[in-house]
C-alpha cells in the first residue's frame, strides 16, 4: 500500500508541475475577480501542507523557508501579505520538483508508523499514522491543483 501512495504522490506532483507549465511570474500573481489567492500562492501552499503533513508527522526537520507558513499557511492570502520575501515561481517550482524524492527517501517504509500527534481535519478526517498524513497530502495538491486549472481558465491563460 505505501508504494501506492508514494506513486500517486509522484504522479499529483507530475500532474501538478504540468498544469503550472507555462505560466509566467506577471500571470502566476495575477488573482482572478471574487477569489483571495493566485497560483503562486497555490503552489506555495501545497509545498508547505506537504512539509507539514508528511515531514512534521514523522517528527522530521521540514524544509520550510522563513515566513512560509505566514505567507502559504491555511487561511493566508496575498491580499494580506506583508513585507516578507515571497519567492519567484521558478524558485517555488523547483522545490515542488524535488520534494516528492525527499519524502520517498525520507518516510519510504514508515508510513505503518503512528504519527507525532493525530490530527482531524475541520471536515471529520482524522489521520494518525504517517501514510495516513501523506495520503492526505496528495489528496489536498489535486484540490489545489484543479484551483490551478481554474484560474488558468478565468485569467484566459
Amino acid at each position: 500500500m505505501e508504494q501506492i501512495i508514494l506513486n500517486q504522490l509522484a504522479f499529483a506532483r507530475v500532474s501538478t508541475l504540468k498544469v503550472a507549465e507555462k505560466i509566467n511570474e506577471e500571470a502566476a500573481l495575477q488573482i482572478p475577480e471574487g477569489f483571495r489567492n493566485h497560483i503562486l500562492w497555490h503552489l506555495g501552499h501545497i509545498y508547505t501542507v506537504h512539509e507539514r503533513a508528511t515531514f512534521r508527522s514523522a517528527g522530521l526537520p521540514l524544509e520550510l523557508p522563513p515566513h512560509f507558513a505566514e505567507l502559504f499557511g491555511n487561511g493566508t492570502s496575498p491580499l494580506n501579505w506583508a513585507d516578507q520575501s515571497i519567492p519567484t515561481l521558478a524558485e517555488l517550482l523547483e522545490m515542488l520538483r524535488e520534494q516528492p524524492g525527499r519524502i520517498r527517501s525520507a518516510l519510504e517504509g514508515r508510513f505503518h508508523e503512528q504519527a507525532i500527534a493525530p490530527l482531524t481535519t475541520p471536515s471529520g478526517f482524522t489521520m494518525e499514522t504517517i501514510g495516513e498524513f501523506a495520503g492526505f497530502a496528495y489528496y489536498h495538491e489535486g484540490l489545489h491543483t484543479s484551483r490551478i486549472s481554474m484560474y488558468k481558465m478565468l485569467l484566459k491563460l
